[in-house]
């Protein structure tokens, strides 16, 4: 199952984030909270967050630094966690500061995770993002042959 769609939630005050319904049952029990590459908190399936870092790391030599780093960077800055009975993960503190959230956050579906963005800051990123489709698009146009 792809995840798609944004929705709005907001942050209790011990940090604990609702998981839209729809998506529960796919995450499963236990998911990975981790640094997203953009000022965002990613939530992976576990077996899936295993084979995106595999698949990144996978591209260095075994003994390479940059391996060695990238592996670092992801271990470091992801957690398990678990959902609890009423659907919500709690977001640890380093992952809140990482991502710049306030209580108002917005969930979004980025296929194979979702994403925990301050709303305020999606909305910025959104409207640039949708400036960018476009030329984006159109680089993979004058790729093709």
């Amino acid at each position: 199952m792809a995840f798609r769609g944004t929705f709005d939630y907001s942050l209790d005050a011990k940090n604990r984030l609702t998981v839209p319904a729809k998506f529960r049952n796919v995450l499963g029990e236990s998911v990975v909270l981790a640094q997203g590459v953009e000022r965002c908190v990613a939530v992976w399936r576990s077996e899936d967050y295993d084979a995106y870092v595999q698949g990144v790391t996978s591209q260095f030599a075994p003994m390479s630094k940059q391996r060695e780093k990238l592996q670092r960077y992801f271990s470091a800055n992801s957690q398990d966690t678990e959902i609890d009975g009423a659907g919500r993960v709690m977001v640890p503190s380093f992952l809140i500061d990482h991502a710049g959230l306030g209580k108002e956050v917005v969930i979004t579906g980025v296929d194979d995770r979702l994403e925990i963005w301050d709303r305020a800051a999606w909305a910025a990123y959104n409207d640039q993002l949708a400036g960018e489709i476009s030329d984006i698009s159109e680089l993979l146009g004058n790729t093709a042959a």
